[in-house]
């Protein structure tokens, strides 16, 4: 076979980007094959259905741009079913920068005015990638969940496929980090009385609450949870590590579980400390594992982002799991606030006027531009559609002004995701090492695996565009050539 394999880095994928992007023209295929997702339109098709010249404008931030539909770049949402408008398929957004159309018509897919695909992370499949890669078209991704769902993104190869990033990570294009927390105002609600709360404990009930119902999990929380409940008191009334009920029927109900629904908060607000333990590891994924425990007034009890200190209201606001050498120690911890509650207040300071300390966080909170239930602010699905939009938009008129100026004007040079716009590590046990670890272990064989097969995954994809190939069986090819590859090195 001709061209390079498997082993392609980051540099090769860049070059290959910027003599599309430049030319405007793809290299030729080895062999005619089929296409994997684009439904075999050709790059000059014309668009289908009137929408595309008469879609109703969206009413975004507005501009002076007087195109009309039928000039404006399109953007499309390969995964449809996050497509923010409602109830067409297809919109005009009027972005700061310029105009486009959005769609999730996968119809246009190799249309030359099809400027970008956007997909969500956790459905990617690597795959399933729609191939041949267009050189006039950028890859964005938008990726607010777990890195467990899609641990190809968590590699250089996975995450150098896309050209702008929307994810977690503060490092993304469009950092979404502080999705769960509306407002400094959600964290300064007043929290239960500590005298109701040592109330609570009189009557039996435990100082930690635990409620996850999600259980095999790559952080492998319940392994440490395990341990913990040797030494400490702890209430689990979820599915995983179950010891305790819920007092109503409504209660137990996991659709009520999951909202902040007004009876079960008020329940859940009574307890001292919440067991806060993420899914999996990696640097600013928080969610309302965190930002809710904070809102009630109970002490979160964190593992997930080892960079959390950097977004909490003050310096002593969460307890990190990680600061103890043992569960053990973390449980004499806790049964000292417990029962010392002007220690135990200490962590609610945060809740008083002034409380909240830290800039980066007030600062932060203020830059974002989109909302979290604000009704007055764009959300963070049609906010990502317009920083695409003005990308785009960008790209076209540098591109028109290289070909007008016949070269001597720079062709734009291609933005390429780093790994750290997701970069999430491998997984590790929640208690103790991989080496204690039987061979059957159940988490062992799920997703240490799953980590590293999602990296040839990625790897097999880049060499599929590299090549400008196309037919699904090839990406097989290659999965069995990295194996064999990776197992001769082993």
């Amino acid at each position: 076979m001709g061209g390079a394999g498997p082993g392609w880095g980051p540099a090769g994928l860049w070059v290959t980007l910027a003599l599309a992007w430049s030319a405007g023209v793809a290299p030729a295929a080895e062999e005619p094959a089929e296409p994997c997702g684009a439904d075999g339109w050709a790059q000059d098709a014309v668009p289908p259905g009137a929408a595309f010249v008469a879609a109703a404008s969206y009413r975004g931030p507005g501009n002076n741009d007087t195109r009309s539909n039928k000039a404006l770049p399109i953007l499309l949402w390969w995964s449809g079913s996050l497509f923010p408008h409602f109830p067409g398929d297809t919109e005009r957004i009027d972005c700061p920068r310029g105009s486009c159309l959005v769609t999730r018509s996968r119809r246009v897919a190799r249309h030359r005015r099809t400027k970008a695909l956007i997909f969500y992370g956790t459905d990617f499949r690597a795959y399933e990638a729609p191939l041949p890669r267009l050189p006039h078209q950028t890859w964005a991704l938008f990726h607010e969940e777990s890195p467990m769902n899609n641990y190809v993104l968590s590699h250089s190869p996975g995450i150098r496929l896309f050209n702008y990033t929307a994810t977690f990570r503060r490092e993304s294009d469009y950092p979404l980090t502080l999705q769960w927390l509306p407002g400094t105002a959600y964290l300064r609600a007043p929290a239960v009385a500590l005298a109701e709360k040592d109330a609570w404990r009189r009557k039996g009930y435990g100082p930690v609450l635990y409620m996850q119902s999600h259980c095999d999990v790559p952080s492998d929380r319940d392994r440490y949870v395990r341990e913990l409940m040797k030494y400490i008191q702890v209430d689990s009334y979820g599915k995983c590590l179950h010891n305790r009920e819920l007092p109503s029927e409504r209660l137990r109900d996991t659709s009520t579980a999951t909202t902040e629904d007004s009876e079960f908060m008020t329940f859940i607000a009574r307890y001292k400390f919440h067991l806060a333990l993420e899914n999996a590891i990696c640097d600013d994924y928080m969610t309302e594992k965190l930002w809710r425990p904070m809102h009630l007034g109970a002490v979160p009890v964190y593992r997930g982002s080892p960079a959390v200190r950097d977004w909490m209201p003050n310096n002593l606001s969460i307890i990190l799991i990680d600061d103890f050498d043992s569960p053990q120690e973390l449980a004499k911890y806790l049964d000292f606030l417990d029962k010392n509650g002007e220690e135990y207040l200490k962590y609610l300071e945060y809740k008083n006027a002034g409380g909240i300390k830290n800039q980066f966080l007030l600062e932060s909170l203020e830059r974002r531009e989109w909302g979290v239930n604000d009704m007055t602010l764009p959300n963070y699905l049609n906010g990502f559609e317009c920083f695409i939009c003005d990308k785009e938009n960008t790209r076209v008129k540098e591109e028109q002004e290289h070909k007008k100026s016949r070269g001597k004007i720079p062709a734009p040079r291609p933005h390429i995701a780093q790994f750290k716009h997701m970069g999430c590590p491998m997984p590790t046990p929640g208690f103790g090492s991989v080496e204690d670890l039987s061979g059957g272990d159940s988490w062992k064989e799920m997703w240490l695996q799953d980590y590293w097969q999602s990296l040839d995954q990625g790897e097999a994809l880049t060499a599929m565009i590299h090549r400008n190939e196309s037919h699904q069986g090839r990406f097989w090819d290659y999965m069995h050539e990295i194996f064999l590859k990776r197992t001769r090195q082993h």
